[in-house]
């Protein structure tokens, strides 16, 4: 594993789950970390931990991206400190289970806000400044639901397949420039997503469980080789690759009963 010096990584979502072992992972790399979420309280304490652990700079911003504001307050904030992000993990997220109308519109917008709308915001901007100084790295965190309608996560699916297609098209518009984009696309796994999205974990989901190290590993094993996408864990491969044989409606049935408690 080459080790680095002197360059900063946003991981932003860094308060738990894949946010935290990012953070972890790209300390261990040497970068200089700035970590980003609502609650400071667990940031800080993983800030403390990477500072003892691998002498790297941490620095905490509590800031709510869920909001139409949020991206360009982070912004501020760090050009405030003259801070140059060389690796953007854009990990921020959550999802909403249940039927599409059974949830109030204002919960459904601000997932769509944080998803798609904050993570554009924050990879345009940086990949512009990574543009000018021809180098750096963005992750999109995605999901195995982008790649298939998946009721009871309509909105939260469909989310994911922007995330999926826009991460992939800049993979190549950027490659010229210096720039890698990648795109990880998790399958069920043990962070807090199931707690937030008010879901009971299914008998499928609980057989396909991955850890979240490990999965965050690979996403940055693909970013920093330049690989445009990857899915984590052999089932979630056959997954996605069992559906170019069954018609996109006959898909939707099935991830649907899947989905269902």
């Amino acid at each position: 594993m080459e080790k680095v010096s002197g360059k900063w990584a946003l991981v932003t979502g860094a308060s738990s789950g894949f946010g935290q072992d990012f953070a972890a992972l790209l300390a261990e790399r040497g970068y200089d970390l700035v970590l980003v979420a609502r609650r400071a309280a667990p940031m800080e304490t993983l800030a403390t931990q990477l500072r003892s652990q691998h002498h790297v700079q941490v620095k905490v911003i509590a800031q709510d991206l869920g909001s139409a504001e949020g991206a360009d307050a982070l912004m501020a904030t760090l050009a405030a400190q003259n801070i140059q992000i060389e690796t953007l993990i854009n990990n921020a997220g959550f999802g909403v289970f249940g039927e599409f109308t059974g949830h109030p519109y204002a919960k459904t917008e601000e997932m769509l806000q944080l998803n798609m709308m904050t993570l554009t915001r924050l990879t345009h901007a940086f990949a512009q400044q990574m543009q000018q100084r021809g180098e750096g790295q963005i992750l999109l965190v995605a999901s195995i639901g982008g790649y298939q309608a998946t009721p009871f996560y309509a909105a939260y699916s469909a989310s994911k397949a922007y995330v999926l297609l826009l991460g992939e098209a800049l993979n190549v518009e950027m490659a010229k420039y210096g720039v890698n984009v990648s795109v990880l696309s998790p399958g069920i796994t043990a962070t807090g997503f199931l707690d937030v999205s008010g879901q009971k974990a299914t008998l499928y989901q609980r057989l396909m469980m991955m850890q979240s190290r490990p999965v965050a590993e690979i996403g940055l094993k693909a970013l920093f080789a330049g690989k445009p996408s990857v899915i984590p864990g052999i089932m979630n491969k056959l997954t996605i690759f069992s559906n170019r044989f069954a018609p996109r409606w006959l898909q939707a049935k099935i991830a649907g009963a899947l989905m269902k408690n």
